[in-house]
């Protein structure tokens, strides 16, 4: 027989599972093995039973179980030094094959970063960084004077952040290598903003990733690093804010490094030698950005302090070098952002805070500004968006951008007043008309081109337009004649309003050129401002009501922008609701009560009977009869 009907939908929650309690006597009792084998130096291996029940066991809580069982017993491999460098034939083979059981179970866990239950990416996240500081202090006690990061562990971390590889305990679509929002939010709260050696080493090897993967390959890899970046909100810019390290040993003073004398030699330090390096291309970043300028960043470092002289350590003490794998980082980043699907999105994203959260640590911004003014190029939202980081580019870098003004005016479009971020606008176009030493025929383009506008606008963007238009207007006298030029005649205009006959009737054309792409050329200033004036009439009483300060006399102070900009739809609608009526709308009809609007004849009311209603006056009645 069929089961009972169901009122309501299946539960979204699924239905609790209980453990296996044979998998989990197996777990414990392969962990007390282990540890004991760890501490009389026996056979381990369990290891590889333990790790085989992790890897096949498909329960949740088993898994969790067992990942938790592992890092203790690594944790326990780790710090009785089996992982170490030293040691016989016999034992490097024993140390091989740990390193392939570990480097197994760390896959694992990688994938768990993208697994269905937040329990088991949570704890992932969180073994994956705690192994990276075991295995560090591990390495940094065979050399007490240079403190060691593990590279090659946390270059896997940045991966299965950066690429998201599918979770072994279930399939997934290639769709689905995003980053998981808890995870983002956990490694950024906890690690990446808060200790400097997990964001300058993240930094580098994410730079160095992107530089070395088609985007092919990891289309999704320009999302993730930027949703990581975009929530970095601390970054030093004094080198006393250099004082929070995941690794303990690498808050440890670094030496001095060596200073460059005047013969071109090299003035040895009082410390060691340098640790080499452990990539051959590391010299790459930061030959790049050494430049002379960087002595301001970091005073400390002396005279001679050259980037891609410092070792490891003492990079991570130098302000300079936090600025140049943050600098290399977007560089790699942001030619990638116009390749993926969804490149326009991306672009826009990092728009909005590239100004005020990027370019400040930049070691030089100006290396930024082709893909900022291939932005601004790009016009839309982008280029709307751009606006603010060109901005700081010409204001503090004394970047040339000889035809700011045109590209400027090329956004005054008509859905220029219908996009979502027209305040954003706003405010950064006041800002570049507020000098008193530009063209007047110029500002008159912008005011002109912006009430033309107005024609098709919103009322939320009219009430914008009319204050900008006002400020403008009191800041710069000499195009009052737009709104008091009455005569179309006057041979002072320089050129008459032509006059043309349509249809037996004499019309006055404009001599505004609303196809002129220069604003030096468009005579928007022999024309006038009749399109604000023909608001006065609008069917929105604010509107019409804010246009008659243009008929008064400017004795009013400016206009204060910002309580204009965030109008809408909803602000203006809830402004005319909330309004107190001083006095009742007058009625063209009283109404008592034995009247009514539509009175029914007695034949309608009878035909309502029979399911047919007619209402005397109705003229759709009148005119069809619907069946």
């Amino acid at each position: 027989m069929p089961g009972p009907l169901r009122s309501l939908p299946p539960p979204s929650k699924k239905r609790k599972i209980r453990d296996d309690p044979q998998s989990l006597r197996s777990i414990e009792r392969l962990e007390a093995d282990l540890t004991e084998a760890i501490a009389t130096n026996t056979s381990l291996n369990p290891i590889a039973d333990l790790l085989d029940l992790t890897l096949k066991n498909k329960e949740a809580s088993v898994t969790a179980k067992a990942i938790y069982a592992l890092y203790r017993v690594f944790v326990l491999v780790i710090s009785a030094d089996k992982l170490g460098l030293s040691g016989d034939e016999a034992a490097k083979l024993v140390k091989t094959w740990l390193w392939d059981r570990l480097n197994t179970y760390v896959d694992f866990l990688g994938g768990l970063l993208k697994d269905q239950e937040k329990t088991l990416r949570m704890s992932a996240l969180q073994i994956l960084l705690s192994l990276q500081k075991h295995l560090s202090t591990s390495y940094s006690k065979s050399s007490p004077s240079r403190p060691q990061f593990h590279h090659s562990h946390f270059r896997k971390i940045v991966s299965f952040l950066l690429l998201c590889p599918p979770s072994s305990r279930h399939r997934t679509t290639p769709e689905d290598a995003t980053i998981d929002a808890d995870v983002l939010h956990q490694f950024n709260e906890t690690w990446f903003s808060v200790h400097d050696d997990i964001r300058w080493f993240f930094l580098r090897d994410a730079a160095t990733l992107l530089n070395s993967t088609s985007p092919s390959t990891a289309p999704n890899l320009p999302h993730n690093l930027l949703a990581i970046l975009e929530c970095l909100d601390t970054f030093p810019t004094e080198k006393g804010e250099l004082n929070s390290w995941w690794v303990a040993e690498m808050g440890t003073k670094p030496p001095k490094p060596k200073k460059t004398s005047k013969k071109g030699g090299e003035a040895e330090s009082s410390e060691d030698e340098a640790e080499p390096q452990d990539e051959g291309d590391e010299d790459d970043w930061r030959k790049f950005f050494d430049e002379e300028q960087e002595a301001k960043y970091d005073k400390q470092q002396g005279p001679g302090a050259r980037l891609h002289k410092l070792t490891i350590h003492q990079s991570l003490h130098a302000l300079a070098s936090h600025r140049a794998v943050f600098t290399r980082a977007w560089l790699a980043l942001l030619p990638r952002l116009s390749v993926t699907e969804d490149g326009k999105a991306l672009t826009m994203r990092a728009l909005n805070f590239m100004h005020r959260g990027v370019m400040p640590h930049l070691t030089r911004p100006v290396l930024v500004m082709d893909w900022v003014g291939a932005s601004v190029d790009y016009g839309g939202t982008v280029g709307l968006l751009a606006l603010n980081a060109l901005f700081v580019l010409i204001k503090e870098y004394n970047l040339d951008y000889p035809s700011f003004y045109t590209r400027l005016y090329a956004f005054l479009d008509r859905d220029v007043l219908h996009l979502k971020h027209r305040a954003r606008f706003f405010r950064m176009t006041e800002l570049f008309l507020s000098s008193t030493h530009l063209p007047a025929n110029l500002l008159a383009s912008f005011v002109k081109r912006l009430s033309r506008l107005s024609l098709t606008a919103p009322p939320a963007a009219i009430v914008m337009v009319v204050p900008f238009t006002y400020n403008i207007l009191k800041r710069h006298p000499a195009l009052m004649s737009m709104i008091h030029r009455v005569d179309s005649e006057d041979p002072s205009n320089g050129k008459r309003w032509t006059q043309t006959r349509f249809n037996n009737l004499t019309t006055t054309v404009d001599p505004f050129l609303p196809d002129q792409v220069d604003p030096l050329h468009t005579q928007a200033h022999l024309s006038s401002l009749w399109e604000l004036l023909s608001h006065r009439s609008h069917y929105h009483a604010s509107v019409g009501t804010l246009v008659k300060i243009f008929s008064e006399a400017f004795t009013k102070p400016s206009y204060a922008m910002e309580d204009f900009l965030d109008h809408t739809y909803g602000t203006l609608f809830e402004t005319e609701v909330n309004r107190k009526i001083k006095k009742d709308p007058a009625l063209s009809l009283e109404m008592g009560q034995d009247k009514e609007i539509f009175p029914i004849t007695p034949e309608a009311k009878e035909a309502e009977g029979e399911g047919e209603v007619r209402i005397e006056g109705d003229v759709v009645s009148e005119l069809w009869s619907f069946a």
